[in-house]
């Protein structure tokens, strides 16, 4: 007699259980369609899209279009550092990166910046051992200006004497205010000298005030002719413009530009150091010691750089690092450490940088980083100093691609420095590929004493101080 009404509860339980299972089936399989599209969406947003072209006089151009603002910004990344100088012509890259702005066929001296920031924009020109690059932000109703002035100063370049000697005397003026006279400023100049047996790297970007002054007009119009040629360039676009209005003003203003034959390759190669090599130097506006330790490593963008620059980050990444909490917090003898290696097309160091508190024992002090040294050689990271780590490196890689002038600045980097422009989007993947392992053997292979230079920069003694400001 109940029989009926129980089967029909079970049935309609069961068809609710199956309607429901239908619905949520339906509604979890939107869900994961969503959410796998979310993270396609951001994972394709991640990378930055561009397209390549070579025009007919060998000028690199690299475009990536994006609409998020009115605003775009150029890159002229020029293939010459000061890796390209002669013994007796140090400076000649950095004085270039001024002299740029003095003038061209169409542009007045100093008329350069004032069209850029007349316009709402911004400009500047970098020189590294490597590369030279200039770049501009400018509104996006302003696309025609950029290119303009990049392709006149390219084209003819105005190199007169009273040009020269104009900037010769601002980059003199220049390495005054940020080596000579500067706490720890030819430290720098002193550590690279000592470690690098080549001249290519063995000298700084700044150049000594002899060579400076011995530049002629002539030895700045063969170093423009030899260097600053489409072929030798590239050009990176990046921000609100359409890519095909882009590459028509390009054409328009760069391709008539005449090429040069190929510059000459430096050789950057380094022999193999077998002992250690120090020196100690005497710094009339330094108040504490500095210990630089410095080891000879490979080019950038190789899988050992990658696995010693990650090293870099768990010795000195911010205050839980392994040498910030045992030198300045526990042991409270250093006031500031960093460690990682510089980056080179050719050998690059690795680079130990501490300021010891005064009246600490430097033998001491030098002891404690090799203590650490030895650490990494012997023992695994622990998991969370490597996740801690591989965290840091993806937060940086973000925030160095936020605006458009860092992106186009990258383009030219990875382009001129590795022929490989997309790497702006596959090098954190290089980073974290390293693993515990990889920094054990880095550590082992290139931390060695007899590939190790040592500088240390004292604080000049009162007396020698005064007999030197009284010269």
């Amino acid at each position: 007699m109940h029989e009926q009404p129980v089967k029909t509860a079970k049935a309609f339980v069961a068809g609710l259980i199956v309607l429901v299972s239908i619905v949520t089936g339906t509604l979890l399989e939107s869900a994961e369609s969503e959410s796998n599209q979310t993270t396609a969406k951001l994972t394709k947003s991640f990378d930055v899209a561009f397209k390549e072209y070579r025009l007919n006089n060998g000028l690199r151009v690299i475009l990536a279009e994006d609409h998020s603002a009115p605003t775009y910004s150029i890159c002229l990344t020029y293939n010459v550092g000061s890796r390209d100088e002669r013994p007796g012509r140090t400076g000649f890259a950095h004085l270039f990166e001024h002299m740029l702005f003095q003038g061209s066929e169409n542009v007045g001296k100093g008329e350069h910046f004032i069209l850029v920031q007349n316009n709402g924009g911004s400009a500047n020109g970098t020189t590294n051992a490597d590369r030279t690059n200039y770049f501009e932000t400018l509104p996006a109703n302003q696309l025609e200006l950029g290119i303009f002035l990049e392709a006149d100063r390219m084209r003819a370049l105005n190199i007169t004497q009273p040009n020269l000697d104009n900037q010769r005397q601002t980059v003199q003026e220049e390495r005054r205010q940020s080596i000579d006279n500067r706490p720890y400023g030819r430290t720098h100049e002193a550590v690279i000298a000592t470690a690098y047996a080549n001249f290519a790297y063995q000298h700084s970007v700044m150049g000594s005030m002899e060579d400076l002054n011995a530049a002629t007009v002539q030895d700045a119009a063969d170093f423009f002719r030899i260097y600053y040629a489409p072929n030798n360039a590239v050009l990176s676009l990046v921000g609100d413009f359409q890519m095909d209005v882009a590459l028509s003003l390009i054409k328009k203003y760069f391709e008539s530009i005449p090429a040069q034959p190929a510059p000459p390759v430096p050789d950057v190669a380094e022999s193999e150091q077998k002992i250690e090599h120090r020196k100690i130097i005497e710094d009339a506006f330094a108040q504490a010691p500095r210990l630089d330790i410095v080891y000879k490593i490979p080019p950038g963008n190789t899988p050992d750089w990658y696995a010693l620059s990650v090293l870099g980050q768990v010795l000195s990444g911010g205050v839980s690092s392994r040498l910030y909490q045992k030198l300045i917090k526990d042991r409270e003898v250093a006031l500031n450490v960093s460690a990682g290696p510089d980056e080179r097309r050719g050998p690059s160091l690795f680079w130990f940088s501490i300021t010891a508190r005064p009246g600490t024992d430097l033998a001491a002090l030098e002891k404690l980083i090799y203590e650490d040294i030895e650490r990494l050689q012997n023992e695994e990271i622990a998991d969370w100093e490597l996740s801690k780590v591989q965290m840091q490196l993806r937060r940086q890689r973000a925030q160095q691609r936020y605006s458009t002038r860092a992106r186009a600045n990258a383009f030219g980097h990875y382009a001129v420095y590795y022929n490989d422009p997309q790497l702006i989007n596959s090098v954190q993947q290089k980073y974290s590929q390293v693993s515990k392992n990889d920094l054990q053997r880095v550590a082992r292979t290139y931390l060695k004493e007899t590939q190790r230079t040592v500088v240390t920069t004292m604080p000049m003694p009162a007396a020698a101080k005064a007999a030197q400001d009284d010269r």
